[in-house]
């Protein structure tokens, strides 16, 4: 069972400032190609996981948006970390209609 959840809202720098849609496309596909759970949020996305695991793909989100010529990243993250289990689906059951 996972035991956190991280959200990431990652803003690349880009060298002339070009769109950065493309580069935050780019990040989700590096958390679809890991295989956790995830949502899309218009700000952020929340992943579920190990947070070992989870850490692990912030670190190539970022590693590829230097990959793609940006200059730095800013990547604010929240982690909710809960060793007995954590859910995206627990967290949020009472608000589903």
């Amino acid at each position: 069972m996972a035991n956190s959840l991280v959200s990431i809202q990652i803003i690349p720098k880009t060298p002339n400032g070009e769109p950065t849609i493309p580069m935050v496309d780019e990040a989700i596909s590096i958390i679809e190609e890991s295989g956790v759970k995830y949502e899309v949020h218009p700000l952020e996305t929340t992943m579920e996981g190990e947070l070992t695991e989870l850490f692990h793909v912030i670190e190539k989100m970022n590693e590829r948006m230097v990959e793609l010529g940006c200059l730095n990243v800013i990547s604010q993250v929240k982690v909710f970390y809960q060793p007995s289990g954590a859910s995206m689906d627990a967290l949020t059951e009472k608000y589903s209609q």
